[in-house]
């Protein structure tokens, strides 16, 4: 994963320092390529462990079209929990105690942390058992799943990810093969805009390649979690099509490390990388879309200790 590392450490040597939309305030370049060759491994973090588990989930998740917290609850899959749980203490008829700024609290308040902790877990406890307030306050809003699945157009609805797998299968040269997360009509009603906006598939010499366009980059927590995500999503369409993976290409418009995270990006550069993992999916005649966690597994995975750190919301 040195083509990581690679950013991290131009980010520290080349970066400005901004103010963000959280308030906590980063470092960030703008404008940066990393190319994965899906041949020579899966692109998993070594030099940290990443929650590969979290990943798959999630990204099965979006294809499955589903924006309800609920499902990702009962994954044990806390990736999105902030975003609801944000939604819901920033309503009229939340009253309990206050949630200002609860992400960057909890790190610095032992105190708030124990009372954030019982308001997080009673809000997943009943986004689970209520149905009501789980379409309520369980719902993230149109975000990638209903953007990859159900387009919203005046005549119905688009499914881009069953259009994109048609145009592979009959015409692997064309140059449309394209998904768009970013619709403008319905950004303000997501729980968080989308980050990867947009990204384009290209076939060569029976490979299935990507490029991904990620307009917000969260260099530490976000990052490693992309580059998996979308490298499994490679691999997962590949099959569907009869290709085999070429490369993953990121590209990355604001590249940021969060201030709050910089000790922990230095103490990621300072360990070796290690051999990447292997992919193993299991299909057996399943569509992606009927795929679960169990069908995908990850084999020789051998990280460093992973490194904890807040998450800005």
């Amino acid at each position: 994963m040195k083509q990581y590392l690679e950013l991290c450490t131009h980010i520290l040597e080349n970066g400005t320092v901004k103010e963000d939309r959280t308030g906590t305030g980063t470092i960030s370049v703008f404008g940066y390529q990393m190319r994965f060759d899906l041949q020579k491994g899966f692109p998993l973090m070594t030099t940290k462990k990443t929650a590969f588990r979290l990943i798959a989930t999630e990204l099965l998740w979006f294809l499955k079209g589903d924006t309800n917290l609920r499902t990702l609850i009962q994954e044990r899959n806390p990736i999105w929990d902030e975003w609801g749980f944000e939604r819901w203490v920033t309503s009229e008829e939340y009253t309990g105690p206050d949630m200002t700024d609860f992400g960057r609290r909890s790190v610095k308040d032992e105190q708030f942390a124990e009372v954030y902790a019982q308001e997080m877990d009673a809000y997943k406890r009943r986004v689970v058992e209520d149905d009501v307030f789980a379409e309520k306050y369980g719902n993230l809003g149109p975000i990638y799943g209903k953007q990859w699945r159900s387009w919203s157009t005046a005549d119905g609805s688009i499914d881009q990810i069953k259009l994109l797998i048609e145009g592979l299968k009959n015409n692997s040269d064309s140059r449309r093969h394209i998904v768009s997360a970013w619709n403008p009509s319905e950004v303000a009603d997501m729980a968080l805009p989308p980050c990867h906006t947009m990204f384009q598939f290209y076939v060569a010499e029976g490979k299935l390649s990507c490029q991904l366009y990620q307009r917000s980059a969260d260099v530490f927590l976000g990052v490693p979690f992309n580059i998996a995500s979308y490298a499994l999503l490679v691999h997962l369409i590949a099959e569907e099509c009869g290709l085999e993976v070429g490369d993953f290409v990121h590209t990355l418009g604001d590249a940021h490390i969060y201030l709050n995270h910089m000790e922990q990006v230095k103490e990621q550069l300072s360990r070796e990388p290690r051999a990447l993992p292997t992919l193993k999916l299991n299909k057996e005649g399943k569509s992606i879309f009927d795929m679960t966690f169990e069908d995908i597994s990850i084999e020789g995975y051998d990280p460093h200790p992973k490194i904890k750190a807040p998450i800005a919301v």
